[in-house]
C-alpha cells in the first residue's frame, strides 16, 4: 500500500512524463519543493514497490502498475476539484483543500463522490442551485 508521500511521488512523475515525455529528478524536486536528493530516496524506494523504474542519473520511469496508479491519483485530484467547485469552494482555496483531503479518504469514499459529482453535473437545476446560494 503506497503512503500519501508515495503517492505525491507518483502523481508528479506521472504527470511530469506526460507534460515532457520524462521525468527527471531534478523537475520532480522542484515541482514538489524538496531536495534531489529526496526524489532519489523515493525513487529507489518506489522501483522497489514497482512503481517505477530508477536508474542513478537516468529519467524515473513508470512500470504498469506506477502509470495506472498515477493516472488514478490524478483522477482523483481532479475529481476532488470538480466537486469542490461544484459546491462552490472559492477558487484560491480548491488547490489548497485537495492537497489536504485527497490522502485522507478511502476509494470507496472517492467512488462515492465520483457518483455524487456525475448526479450532480447531470442536474444543472441542482447546479444552479448551488451557485446562486453562494452568491
Amino acid at each position: 500500500m503506497a503512503t500519501p508521500s508515495m503517492e505525491d511521488y507518483i502523481e508528479q512523475i506521472y504527470l511530469q512524463i506526460e507534460a515532457k515525455g520524462q521525468a527527471r529528478v531534478s523537475d520532480v524536486a522542484e515541482s514538489l519543493a524538496v531536495l534531489p536528493s529526496s526524489v532519489t530516496k523515493m525513487a529507489q524506494r518506489l522501483h522497489k514497490e514497482g512503481y517505477v523504474f530508477y536508474e542513478r542519473y537516468k529519467d524515473i520511469s513508470l512500470t504498469v502498475r506506477g502509470r495506472n496508479f498515477g493516472e488514478r491519483l490524478v483522477q482523483r485530484h481532479e475529481l476532488l476539484e470538480q466537486f469542490l467547485r461544484i459546491i462552490g469552494v472559492k477558487e484560491e482555496n480548491i488547490y489548497g483543500d485537495v492537497e489536504g483531503i485527497e490522502h485522507h479518504l478511502s476509494w470507496d469514499a472517492m467512488d462515492r463522490i465520483t457518483d455524487l459529482v456525475q448526479a450532480m453535473n447531470e442536474d444543472q437545476g441542482f447546479v444552479t442551485a448551488l451557485k446562486q446560494r453562494n452568491e
